[in-house]
């Protein structure tokens, strides 16, 4: 390229003007000096940082030559070539001209090139061309021909050791130029510096071949312009072309000024560069940092997840529960509840006489009747709360006899450290996630994370087939429930020692020592419900009861049982079997206290009196109001004996004799509503063990019904020795039949002597429900029937069983003697089962007759 040259001062920027606090007025219009002592030709120029023509290359004609000069600008200021909308020329137009007008004008990149050079050198500056990005600039210059370039690069270089220029945003690191052995390029790509070069190696011409340059050519090349900290080859085996190097410097002004010096360069073949020379094409490459940290994780899963899981959960442990502890602490002790506030007490002792109901006061003399009735055994069950007995208290009754009324509202009467566990909703509860929430919302545990369980469950099952390694992020069920059920035991212990003091006696005791001295300071755990469904669910109940078992053991808390089944025993004793329970069993209320309890809900004994013939009239009060509706009780006695003491049926018929009925008409309605329920749980066909929920057959059921119709009373064993216990084909077992209908109180089975003695019905009100529908033709015809059916079939079975013996006896060659007897035997079995069949089905026979000509 010719140079072009005018009388004007060079500019190295478009649109910069230099300072005028220069001591050398050399870029002003006003001064025209000479150069020629320091090699300087005054020239206008307008480049671009993208290279004459934007072709992003420059031009050197003969004699001309191309220096970088490094450390001109700040990398920093790269990042404002970065907004997409802007041209870096005009960007860096007006950056220099701030500098030109502020306190940075001693950062002007003229002043910094002019003293890098030395004037004792014979060049001539031709061009300057800033690289703001690359933080230096390009300088053209022509030299003598008989001065080789390589010579002023180190005579330059040599300068600025001895005489190092340092710009102010850089003091420690001063100005470096080296000579463009290549042809660099001047893009104005988004691509910023870095300390990692690709080499790529690229032939000189098209078609010709190009060689890989070894390590050691690398570094002889690029050492010289910084620190190399790694040189990186291409694998051998891999199929990307052109093949490339990394090298690694140490800092980016290193880089920088290599891949600006030598990109372009080829390689001659005394340098290993081939025949036909292999060219040098140099890109930036973001460096990968190494993580030898995560690929040590990721690369030992089965030591890590362990830990992660060890951490997580001393994380929970450290955080969650002592929150959690906090919240069963409140739950038990009632601390943050309402009604146990002074304000919330005092409004109502003031607003008492407006807010009480009428209702609210009948029921309250209701079971004040019953509470007296039963002061013994609230006396005894607050006798046993005082005493250190490590055993259960049980109190057992059918539903509807007011067990938990009796022991939270009169034997607990007071008491502030009662936990109520009811286990109906845990158990009813669909999935593990709804009974681990209904767990924790029976004992206040909070917070809870229900959901949690499912997504570790994935989790885990995720981890476990991709590593083969169980990483313990789910729990079951029952792991679930015993972290719950530990945290509310230590909440129960430090409720236990709140009240002790350091100035008492046995204040030096341990915990369980202390607890065991004040039984009376031990909290009371309630469990309603228990073995509700007791099919279902084992987990639950086997769960709380050795948890209750622990409790007692550790004097830590009293444990009550409320339960309607019989058979309590077998599960709690799995829990504690060296240990008698306290029994407290509830039966029944006598007819002068369910009379009492059924007055009590409709009135006062004073003001509801039974009607007599003569007090037909009735007249209007003072006050000219029409008279509240009477019931006519004259029929109450009766009603009751039929009714039967179940505190659920008395209240159901306090409400209907409120609401106008007579006790006749009331005591029909709710035996045939029991009959009902009856019919529809019992007798309907399909109630068998085909369904998975019972145990006993409709035949069955329909025995117990029509026989307990005529007698109060059945022998246990008289009822197991009959056809439909002994010979059902859907219910086998007897026994476990009868327990099934005991569990669902269709029956009570009553004990003697500490064995099943006899069977009654399960609620009084059943005796007249099992009459109606015995009374009843049709069903009774259709229910016989199905019982003879079955006894037939039994019948049948044994005829074949003899049959098939007869037959293997007559098919022996010789009739022994001894098989005479046997002989005999089995003939009059299959004639007296012959005569049974024969009956039943005479009996069908008049049954289907029934069925036919009757609805």
């Amino acid at each position: 390229m010719i140079p072009r040259r005018v009388g004007l001062e060079p500019r190295s920027l478009p649109g910069l003007r230099a300072p005028s606090s220069f001591s050398r007025p050399i870029l002003t219009p006003r001064y025209h000096p000479r150069w020629s002592q320091l090699g300087w030709t005054l020239r206008a120029w307008e480049s671009t940082t993208t290279g004459e023509g934007k072709s992003g290359h420059i031009d050197a004609a003969p004699n001309e030559s191309i220096l970088w000069v490094d450390n001109l600008f700040p990398l920093k200021l790269s990042g404002l070539l970065r907004a997409p909308w802007q041209s870096p020329d005009r960007d860096l137009s007006e950056l220099m001209k701030r500098f030109e007008n502020s306190t940075l004008g001693v950062l002007d990149p003229i002043n910094l090139v002019k003293r890098a050079i030395p004037s004792t050198i014979p060049v001539k500056i031709t061009e300057i061309l800033p690289r703001l990005k690359d933080g230096g600039a390009f300088v053209k210059f022509t030299y003598p021909a008989d001065v080789p370039a390589k010579e002023i690069e180190t005579s330059i270089t040599k300068y600025l050791e001895e005489k190092p220029v340092r710009p102010l945003f850089s003091p420690f690191r001063s100005i470096q130029a080296g000579l463009v052995q290549g042809v660099p390029w001047l893009e104005d790509l988004h691509r910023f510096p870095k300390g990692r070069l690709r080499v790529e190696f690229v032939p000189k011409n098209p078609g010709d071949q190009a060689v890989e340059l070894s390590q050691e050519t690398l570094y002889s090349l690029f050492r010289r312009y910084g620190k190399i900290a790694e040189i990186s080859s291409q694998s051998w085996d891999s199929k990307v072309l052109p093949r490339f190097a990394y090298i690694d410097f140490g800092f980016v002004r290193d880089a920088i000024m290599a891949r600006n010096c030598l990109h372009g360069f080829v390689v001659p073949e005394e340098l290993g560069g081939g025949k036909s020379g292999t060219k040098l094409q140099m890109s930036y490459e973001a460096r990968v940092k190494p993580h030898r940290f995560w690929e040590w994780i990721t690369s030992h899963p089965r030591i890590v997840i362990p830990i992660v899981v060890a951490l997580l959960t001393g994380l929970t442990v450290i955080i969650f529960d002592p929150i959690r502890s906090f919240f069963v602490k409140a739950h038990v002790t009632h601390r943050f509840r309402l009604s146990n506030s002074r304000l919330y007490r005092w409004l109502r002792k003031q607003t008492s006489d407006i807010l009480s109901f009428r209702r609210e006061k009948a029921e309250h003399a209701g079971l004040e009747a019953v509470w007296t009735h039963r002061k013994d055994l609230i006396d005894q069950i607050q006798k046993w709360l005082m005493e250190t007995a490590e055993t259960f208290i049980v109190v057992q009754g059918p539903r509807g006899s007011g067990k938990k009324e009796l022991v939270m509202e009169q034997a607990l009467k007071g008491r502030s450290n009662v936990l109520v566990i009811d286990c109906k909703p845990i158990v009813e509860a669909r999935g593990e996630s709804a009974t681990i929430k209904q767990m924790a919302s029976a004992v206040g545990y909070r917070p809870i994370f229900s959901y949690a369980n499912s997504l570790s469950s994935m989790a885990d099952l995720a981890v476990q087939s991709t590593t083969g390694v169980k990483t313990g992020f789910s729990e079951t069920l029952e792991a679930q429930l015993q972290k719950i059920l530990q945290t509310t035991a230590g909440a129960l212990t430090d409720i236990g020692i709140s009240n002790r003091s350091k100035t008492d006696l046995d204040a030096s005791l341990p915990v369980d020592a202390y607890l065991e001295a004040h039984p009376e300071r031990r909290p009371v755990v309630v469990i309603d419900n228990f073995l509700h469904k007791g099919d279902s669910n084992i987990i639950v109940y086997d769960k709380l009861a050795e948890w209750a078992a622990n409790l007692v053991q550790s004097n830590i808390a009293h444990v009550i049982f409320l339960t309607n089944d019989t058979s309590y025993s077998k599960s709690l004793s799995k829990s504690l079997p060296d240990r008698i329970f306290r029994q407290a069993a509830l039966g029944d209320l006598s007819p002068d206290v369910a009379k009492k309890f059924v007055l009590s809900h409709i009135g006062s004994d004073d003001e509801l009196q039974p009607k007599t013939p003569e007090d037909d009239s009735s007249e209007p009060n003072e006050k000219g109001l029409e008279p509240r509706i009477q019931p006519d009780l004259t029929e109450l006695d009766e009603c009751i004996g039929t009714l039967g003491g179940r505190l659920t049926d008395l209240e159901f018929l306090a409400r209907r004799l409120k609401a106008g009925q007579n006790p006749k008409q009331a005591v029909s309605d709710i035996t045939e509503q029991s009959a009902s329920e009856i019919l529809k749980m019992f007798l309907l066909p399909g109630k068998a063990t085909s369904d998975g929920e019972h145990k006993w057959s409709v035949e069955q059921a329909w025995y117990l019904v029509k026989t307990l119709a005529a007698n109060e009373a059945l022998r246990y064993n008289e009822v197991l020795l009959h056809g439909a216990f002994s010979a059902s084909t859907t219910a086998p077992d007897g026994e476990a039949a009868l327990e099934g209908l005991a569990n669902t109180e269709l029956i009570t089975i009553k004990s003697t002597n500490g064995r099943p003695g006899y069977v009654t019905v399960g609620k009084p009100v059943y005796q007249a429900a099992f009459r109606l529908l015995a009374g009843d033709a049709v069903l009774a015809a259709r229910m016989d029937m199905a019982v003879l059916k079955e006894l037939a079939k039994d019948e049948a079975k044994t005829i074949d069983k003899a049959e098939a013996e007869l037959a293997l006896l007559g098919g022996l060659p010789k009739q022994p003697a001894q098989t005479s007897g046997r002989i005999a035997y089995l003939l009059g079995k299959v004639e007296g089962a012959q005569k049974k069949v024969e009956a039943y089905e005479t009996e069908i026979g008049r049954l289907k007759k029934v069925l036919s000509s009757q609805y």
